[in-house]
């Protein structure tokens, strides 16, 4: 006994279904499944389950058979790939973009195979550190990297110099192999990769001696990066055709630059904004004053208003980061700290004992640090 699933069951039809609502379900399910379309580990198998029941059922002889006999009456009278074959893929399927006729019987049974073409070359990627105003304004460096690259000698053809490759004599340039195959159901022809050319369908006689046949060589480029205004850290940047070279005249892979942006020790970076801590004075706080602050292009002067406390934040407008994709830039904001004295006189400490009384604090107490001074703390 079998433990298939019943084929009616599958296509999800009834025992008395017509061609036409067999093949209506079959084309449904067959997309839904189809392995080029659907990435679940499940679905090549439900596929070929699909064609299988589709097979038998779409051929009246092998319906009759099925109907009277179950599964013991076809899978020893018809090969797998006998029914995988019945299952007339283009006149259900039509042009919908998948190969349903070669692909998957491919797949299934390794039938048809296709000449390789030379392959691409593979991208790398190349991690770079700049500093922090090279990211705010942009700029330019130059790396370094292995990779391989097209060879001088031959320019990348693999063959000796006044040497060409020649057509492949085993499948005379088509790069496969054709077999015949006789089943129960008449004559198939399958194809597989040639051995003496892999694929490619010409042969090299007479290799170049530089790179031994491969086209391609292993050296050091430097290669000059330009660095956008405005790049941020972890940003990535690509420079197309800079990968390493492909197969003999195949295109070039990428190169990708990681951006790593070191810390600034004045500046601070929130999208394109920055942010700067100033430390003012509690007589500059207390009384105001006019202070002058960096920015990322020279200084800027700021107005400190009687009062000000500590953590109080001033705009700059524009002073910030280029934006990297569009105009204008970002802001500048300017955080003040207000700082505490420290190493006091006996003149100052007199000074600010005065300066308590007229607060109405106790004489000797620390009641202008109360009112001016402890509040900074809390707030650093």
């Amino acid at each position: 006994m079998t433990n298939k699933r019943d084929y009616y069951e599958i296509l999800g039809v009834k025992r008395d279904a017509s061609a036409d609502e067999m093949k209506k379900a079959y084309r449904k399910l067959a997309m839904k499944y189809h392995p080029d379309k659907n990435k679940s580990p499940d679905a090549e198998e439900k596929f070929k389950e699909l064609s299988e029941a589709y097979g038998v059922l779409s051929d009246e002889t092998k319906r009759r058979q099925y109907d009277r006999f179950g599964h013991e009456g076809i899978d020893n009278r018809y090969t797998q790939e006998d029914i995988f074959r019945s299952a007339h893929f283009e006149d259900i399927f039509g042009d919908t973009g998948f190969d349903f006729g070669g692909s998957i019987f491919d797949t299934f049974f390794g039938g048809r195979a296709r000449p390789s073409r030379p392959q691409r070359g593979r991208d790398l990627v190349y991690e770079l550190e700049i500093p922090f105003r090279t990211a705010a304004f942009g700029g330019e460096r130059m790396i370094e990297i292995p990779k391989r690259e097209a060879c001088d000698t031959c320019g990348g053809s693999g063959a000796k110099p006044g040497a060409t490759p020649k057509t492949c004599q085993t499948c005379r340039g088509t790069g496969q192999i054709r077999r015949s195959q006789t089943t129960p159901l008449g004559r198939f022809m399958t194809t597989s990769v040639c051995t003496t050319c892999q694929g490619r369908g010409s042969v090299i006689e007479e290799p170049c001696s530089t790179c031994g046949g491969s086209g391609v060589v292993r050296r050091r480029k430097k290669i000059s990066v330009k660095i956008p205004p405005g790049v941020d850290n972890g940003a990535r940047l690509r420079m197309s055709g800079e990968g390493e070279a492909g197969e003999r005249g195949a295109p070039p892979g990428d190169l990708y630059i990681d951006i790593h942006v070191t810390p600034d020790p004045i500046f601070k970076r929130e999208g394109d904004d920055v942010i700067v801590d100033e430390p003012i004075s509690i007589t500059q706080a207390a009384l105001g004053s006019e202070i002058k602050v960096p920015t990322l292009k020279g200084h800027a002067k700021i107005k400190i208003p009687p009062g000000t406390q500590t953590g109080k934040t001033f705009r700059l407008k524009e002073k910030g980061i280029l934006h990297l994709h569009g105009y204008g830039r970002g802001d500048q904001f300017v955080k003040v700290v207000v700082k505490t004295p420290t190493n006091l006189t006996d003149r100052q400490k007199v000074l600010l004992r005065e300066l308590a009384e007229t607060f109405g604090e106790d004489k000797g107490s620390s009641g202008i640090f109360n009112r001016v001074v402890d509040g900074v703390k809390e707030r650093l």
